[in-house]
């Protein structure tokens, strides 16, 4: 097993509202690219980010329902790919016991970014779907085409306006504007 760390995640160019989650792990320079939707990109976002919401969001209702029963995050781990599907799992701990739960990769990843926990991956997976850094640039959409940072704006606006952060959306408002004014 190697320790991985969440690096990017950037549009998909497959289909609307699909994001690609890059993994990286820094010895070999491999890069793991996961497919995910936009609601799971939010949630890894909001977690990696430590962006404070108004109410709890299901993965830190999750964390401190855990934390209240004493249990703990040992560590998640990404251990096979079947399919182009990542099979991941939470492997936790109350201190006495070791209690492994099978998990959606972005889930798993989510919780031990919010618990500061490592994610692993299985070194198989990490031959398998491993890309090197300059290869993955392939993997994205153009980041200059002002389509695509404009639907990333606007969904960052939208989290602003739903955390009430305005002095932020207003700036990203703004960026959004300038970005239509030049097309």
């Amino acid at each position: 097993m190697k320790q991985v760390f969440p690096l990017s995640i950037q549009s998909g160019m497959s289909q609307s509202g699909s994001y690609i989650l890059m993994l990286c792990e820094p010895v070999s320079s491999l890069q793991i690219p996961i497919f995910i939707g936009a609601y799971e990109a939010q949630a890894i976002l909001l977690a990696k980010e430590t962006v404070p919401t108004r109410r709890p969001m299901t993965h830190e209702l999750m964390v401190k329902m855990m934390q209240d029963y004493g249990l703990s995050i040992k560590e998640v781990t990404i251990d096979h790919v079947l399919e182009g599907i990542f099979y991941a799992t939470i492997h936790t701990t109350d201190g006495f016991n070791d209690k492994p739960f099978d998990s959606r990769t972005s889930d798993a990843i989510t919780l031990a970014l919010l618990t500061d926990s490592p994610i692993m991956v299985a070194d198989d997976v990490l031959e398998e779907t491993g890309v090197k850094m300059e290869a993955a640039a392939t993997l994205f959409t153009d980041s200059d085409d002002p389509k695509h940072e404009i639907a990333r704006l606007e969904e960052e606006l939208r989290l602003c306006e739903e955390r009430e952060e305005y002095e932020q959306a207003a700036e990203i408002q703004k960026k959004i504007e300038q970005l239509k004014g030049n097309q």
